[in-house]
């Protein structure tokens, strides 16, 4: 398995209306982000604060200067603040199949239990182990 390399695939793919956010989080940015909590509307993520309109993509992915012959990289702006759901992905060698995320490799496919347990070292810091999601 390979490291992120910034594709921003599932920021694209999960990050605008069908993320998932909890009303601790939406309180917790309401005390403590107001910068994030008035993008949030009946707890829903992620809305034009001046329109009402729900974007199609997270406001808070952001593009990093690009260098010629080098594919875009994105970064969260928000990214110690970022939803649960953000913070599990990806959970699994078959999602990760699924999305086209570009941190597998063949190997990891011919042998998905050892990626998985790879996958589950790698996201430590952000989650519990794909069998006690």
């Amino acid at each position: 398995m390979k490291e992120c390399n910034q594709c921003g695939k599932c920021c694209i793919k999960y990050g605008a209306a069908d993320l998932s956010i909890t009303s601790e989080e939406i309180d917790m940015w309401e005390l403590f982000s107001p910068h994030i909590y008035e993008y949030v509307r009946d707890g829903k993520a992620w809305f034009d604060p001046n329109t009402g309109k729900q974007f199609s993509l997270c406001p808070f992915l952001e593009t990093e200067p690009s260098i010629p012959n080098e594919p875009v990289k994105y970064t969260c702006s928000i990214y110690h603040d970022r939803p649960e759901d953000c913070r599990h992905y990806p959970t699994s060698i078959s999602e990760m199949v699924r999305d086209e995320c570009e941190m597998i490799e063949a190997i990891d496919i011919e042998n998905p239990k050892k990626a998985q347990i790879k996958l589950d070292i790698l996201m430590i810091d952000s989650r519990p182990p794909y069998g006690d999601v």
